[in-house]
This record gives structure tokens, sequence and C-alpha cells, in this order.
């Protein structure tokens, strides 16, 4: 279908788009329904539903009713995205919603039923067939980014006793449902005891029976299970088909790798949100007014801290005299180098929380290399920008009218007091809001570069004040 495979996706999307803006802009609408019937013909779902987002919402109702069948529809409204997924379902019948949803996995239900009014949702789901209402419910009642929320409670599990001709002929009878490469196996009460690679069903004699060739389950999880200790495990262990149990040990969903495929985009997705100071979808397509509401209280926090700098600058230079003005001209030099190292410590801290790779009985080494590490950078930098602005003056950049080598001492060694600040705020702040329950990217935020402006501007003119009543 698509005859633009071969391209590279991201060429693929502009080439799409622009075909269907020139489609939706020609002056009638029969032109218009005939070309964007054509383009939807010629490109898979998936493609359309990733393109589809950087068009007005009537050009994307008009794109969903011109594909080409309901499979492919079903796979346009799990592929594309919420904003899209809410302008299409509210303009469609509940009838049409519910021959949507009976055929989808329960898990892809649940994510597209969300987009669904309260009013709806309720119809819809006293239309779907009763077992597949249940299905859906058992994994809706899970909270968000859990195990519950990713898991799929459509999959193959037999008895021990099962042969395996019986098992393949069941898989056989049911297409319905997605094969993944495990197979799982339980006892008479449901609690699981194996699983049996897919292809083992094919390399082994039919009347085999399966508890012969099972396999021993080394890892699974629970339904409360976190996302993010979901990916661990499956990232740690290549696991293709995750089982999740009940408190019973009784197998109630398998969570695939798909699955942790997308889970891991919408972790990074809010993870670069949280360090950029925003609660909108990085990956998204919002209106502006949206995005500006989500960076907005974010940015008020920075220009309060911004106020309160100002605050301490004037105090400074009321009580200052002399040569400590001269102080005043390397404040941005001091809170851009401080900065600058408390992002790449809480940056570097946070992904490494990410990954797994700092655990409780590793944060305090974690936190010694950091702080080692800023120490050295503040002995190097001080020392040479104490050096450099010694030297400007000897050749006639600086025109400090004062003593070189003094002002040189005093931006040095607060340049270092402030390198120092920033990383005991860089590396301690993650595990801080680790602790109260707060997403520890937002260690890297606007919030936490406002406070290390206001705490090494401070220290910088507090040591600044303290050499030159020292020396003078």
């Amino acid at each position: 279908m698509d005859i633009l495979s071969s391209e590279k996706t991201s060429t693929l999307d502009d080439i799409l788009l622009q075909k269907l803006e020139k489609a939706l802009h020609k002056p009638t609408q029969a032109v218009t329904v005939l070309d964007v019937a054509k383009i939807a013909a010629e490109h898979s779902a998936v493609d359309l539903a990733v393109a589809v987002p950087h068009l007005p919402m009537y050009a994307r109702k008009v794109l969903y009713e011109n594909l080409t069948s309901v499979e492919e529809k079903i796979k346009f409204m799990i592929a594309t995205d919420s904003a899209t997924r809410i302008g299409v379902l509210r303009e469609i019948s509940v009838e049409e919603i519910v021959e949507l949803i009976e055929p989808m996995p329960p898990d892809e239900a649940v994510e597209v039923l969300e987009d669904l009014s309260e009013r709806r949702y309720r119809k819809v789901m006293e239309m779907l067939p009763a077992a597949k209402a249940l299905r859906i419910k058992e994994i809706a009642k899970n909270a968000r980014n859990t195990a519950g929320r990713l898991m799929t409670n459509e999959f193959f599990a037999f008895s021990m006793e099962v042969t395996i001709g019986v098992a393949a002929s069941t898989i056989q009878n049911n297409p319905g449902i997605d094969l993944t490469r495990r197979i799982f196996v339980t006892n008479a009460a449901g609690e699981l005891q194996g699983y049996v690679p897919a292809r083992t069903l094919i390399v082994n004699p039919p009347d085999l029976p399966l508890k012969q060739v099972m396999l021993p389950i080394l890892h699974k999880v629970k339904a409360d299970f976190s996302r993010e200790e979901v990916v661990e495990v499956v990232e740690r262990y290549k696991i293709s088909a995750l089982p999740v149990v009940n408190e019973r040990d009784q197998l109630i969903g398998v969570i695939t790798s798909e699955d942790v495929l997308d889970a891991m985009e919408d972790i990074l997705d809010e993870t670069i949100g949280s360090v950029a100071g925003t609660t909108e979808k990085v990956a998204g397509n919002e209106p502006v007014l949206k995005r500006f509401l989500s960076r907005f209280p974010w940015l008020i926090v920075t220009l309060c801290a911004g106020l309160v700098n100002v605050g301490v600058i004037s105090s400074f230079e009321n009580h200052a005299k002399g040569m400590l003005t001269f102080v005043l001209f390397f404040v941005p030099l001091i809170t851009g180098m401080s900065g600058n190292i408390g992002i790449q410590s809480s940056t570097v801290l946070v992904r490494s929380m990410a990954l797994g790779l700092v655990t409780p009985g590793t944060r305090r080494e974690a936190i010694i290399k950091e702080l080692l590490g800023g120490i050295l950078s503040g002995l190097f930098f001080g020392v040479l920008c104490g050096i450099l602005i010694t030297v400007m003056d000897f050749v006639g950049i600086a025109g400090l009218e004062v003593s070189p080598w003094a002002i040189g001492l005093i931006v040095g060694v607060g340049l270092f007091g402030a390198c120092l600040t920033g990383t005991l705020l860089g590396a301690l702040s993650p595990f801080l809001f680790s602790r109260v329950g707060v997403d520890p990217a937002v260690a890297s935020g606007p919030i936490v570069t406002a406070f290390n402006d206001f705490f090494s501007m401070s220290i910088y003119f507090l040591i600044a004040m303290g050499i030159s009543a020292l020396i003078f």
C-alpha cells in the first residue's frame, strides 16, 4: 500500500503532509474527497495517523472517513494522537465506535476509550459484548502508568497436560488474539508454571504435552508495578513477553515488547518535558494556548526567582563601594558557569536513576563522585578565570581602574564557591525530589536553575565581600 516505503520516515511524513494539504485546499468538495481517498488508499493507516496531527481538525475527520476499511480505521485510531482521536470520536456515532472497539486488543481499546466523554463511554460499554467489556474494565481499573495498564488480557495460556497439537489448533482458531513469542503454561488453579517458545510448537511432535517442553518463568511482575519497573525488567533481561500475575500467582495478563516501547516513548517524552520545564507532550502537536498554559507555572517560578536575584544584587550594590562594584560585572559569568555545572550533574544522575544504574546502595558513591567532579571543575576554572582577568588587564583589555590581581582573586574564588554550590544543588536535588514523590527530571528544570542562580550568586557576593574586607 505504501508507495514510499523505501523513504526515511521523516521524509515520508513531510511528503504525506504536503499531499494532504494540497488535496484539502482544492476548490470543490468532490475533488477533495477523491484526492484524499486516493491518498488514503496509497499509504498505510499508521503513516497517515502520524501525519494528520499537523492538519486542521476538520481535515483529520475527512481523512478518517476515507480510509478503506474498518481494519485501517482501527490502526489509524490506535496510532494517532489523543487530540485527533477526540476530534474524530466526537463526530462519529456510538455504533461506529463500538464497531472500532470490538476487534481492538483490550489494552489499546482502553487508551482509545479514555478520549470519549463519560456519557458516550457508558453507552459504548453497554453495547459491547459482555466478555469484551469485562476485559476492558479489568485493564481500566488499574492505575495509570502501571503494569496493569500496559498488559493485555488476551493471550494464549494452556494447562500443562495440553498437547502441542491442541495448543496449535487453538491458536489457529483464534486469529483475533495476537501470538506472542511465548505460550504460557498454568496448572489447574491458573497459577503460572512456565512458558513454551512459539518455535517449540513447530519443531516438536503434536502429541507431546506442554509440560515436557516448557521452560521456567524467571521474571514476572504484578499489576501494581510501575511502568519504569517494567521497562527495567524487560530491558535488562531482554524479555519478549512479560507475564503479569496477581497475589495468588495466577496469570492475568502479558506485556509485549511493543507495549514496552510505547511506555519508553512516554517516559522519554515526560522526562524531556520535565527537563525543559513544561507539562506538555513534547512529541505531540498541541495548540499554542495549551503549550503556553503548560509552561506558565514553571516560568512564573523563574520570574519570581529572577526578581529575588535583582533584590540580592541591589542590596549588595547599596553596601559595596569601590572595588566591589566591579564584581557585579562578572555576575553573568558566575551564574552561567555554576548553572551549567549543576545541570550537568543533575542530568547525569537523573539519567542514571532512570536506567537503574543508581540504586539506594550506590547513591552516596554517586553523590561523592559528582561533588569531587564539581570541586575539580571549580578549582580549575576558578584559577583559570582569575589568571585570565589579571592578564587581560595587563594587555589593556579589561580596563580596570583598580588592582587586577585583587579582582582576579575575588572572581576566581567566587567562581569556585559558585561552582561548588551548583554541584551540590545538582547532585542532591534529584534524590530529594525522588524522596518526596516528584519526578527527579524536575531537578534539571527551571525551578532548580532559578534556585541555583540565587544560591551561587549569594555565595559569590559573600566571598567577594569577605575577601575584600581581608585585603582592604
